[in-house]
């Protein structure tokens, strides 16, 4: 090489120093600081979806009680199985801190009258993708979480889950980490 072209790419790299430099910092100053964008909500990835029946429901809003958490669809026996189960239950706990929520994967038209017909007593919210994806990935339903008063997950189940085993782990959250 010759000293001209060691010189003119001495140049070129000189002058984009700046550039970069400039470039580096707006990013770093176009992004919100990590306080301000962290969830206040455990390990659980925290979110707001549709409600049925109208507005919008936000996870963290349930912080400081039990959380079932439960991924699920009309047409899925074991997930239909487990909800006379999380009816009792909620009825038997909900005054102790337990909270059920059902993140239901179907269209709001066809949950509405499956929800009343069964008498689900729960909170039934609609999930979009990004839910699915803050939690693994579901692939499978009934997929349920246990979620504890600081909103960290207890326990992870895939498949059907008998009420009795729900109640064995949620009973020992409400009496562990009663206010």
């Amino acid at each position: 090489m010759s000293k001209r072209s060691n010189a003119i790419k001495g140049v070129l790299v000189l002058s984009l120093i700046p550039i970069l430099l400039i470039i580096v910092l707006a990013a770093g100053c176009s992004k919100k600081p990590a306080s301000d964008t962290a969830q206040k909500f455990g390990d659980a990835p925290n979110f707001t979806l549709p409600k049925l029946g109208g507005g919008d429901f936000t996870l963290s809003s349930f912080k400081g009680k039990v959380i079932i958490l439960d991924f699920w669809k009309i047409e899925c026996p074991p997930c239909r199985m487990e909800i006379p189960g999380f009816i009792e239950l909620y009825s038997r706990y909900k005054d102790q801190g337990l909270e059920i929520v059902g993140v239901c994967l179907d269209r709001e038209s066809a949950v509405k009258s499956f929800a009343k017909r069964e008498g689900m007593n729960y909170t039934l919210v609609f999930a979009d993708r990004t839910v699915g994806q803050q939690y693994g990935g579901i692939r499978f339903v009934p997929t349920t979480f246990i979620i504890d008063r600081d909103g960290n997950i207890a326990k992870k189940h895939v498949g059907y889950v008998s009420k009795e085993a729900f109640e064995k782990e949620i009973k020992e959250l409400l009496n562990s980490s009663a206010e």
